[in-house]
């Protein structure tokens, strides 16, 4: 089977870059805590996130600056899990730590904010829409 480029949908996102200052730690998070596959792409200090075709590309970079005093520190992504409490140990077990508790959102899921080993603010959810 040939591999189709890769062509996301117009505006949705398609990829997503978590920026760090130490790249190999935040390599290091993000595998122990997801389970994801991170793998030298490109430049030195550049590592995708994921297989080919499975859905939204990301990346782990070193992070950047857009002018003097201006680093990039991204925006907000959440990462669908199947267990927000997993998912809370695993963060603070890999250096990072929860910045808001579990929250229930009726219809869509429970949600978590934590923040990586660089930084990064992201959330967790899972997603049910049966929760109330």
């Amino acid at each position: 089977m040939v591999a189709m480029p890769y062509q996301p949908q117009p505006n949705r996102v398609a990829h997503f870059a978590i920026h760090a200052d130490d790249v190999e730690r935040a390599k290091r998070f993000y595998e122990q805590v997801f389970g994801w596959s991170v793998s030298p792409w490109g430049p030195p200090g550049f590592y995708s996130i994921g297989e080919e075709g499975a859905g939204i590309r990301g990346a782990i970079q070193e992070r950047r600056s857009f002018g003097p005093d201006k680093p990039m520190h991204g925006f907000e992504c959440t990462v669908a899990v199947a267990d927000v409490d997993a998912v809370a140990a695993a963060v603070v077990e890999a250096g990072g730590r929860v910045v808001m508790d579990k929250a229930v959102i009726a219809g869509v899921g429970e949600l978590i904010f934590f923040e990586d080993s660089e930084g990064n603010v992201a959330g967790a959810m899972r997603y049910d829409p049966t929760i109330e």
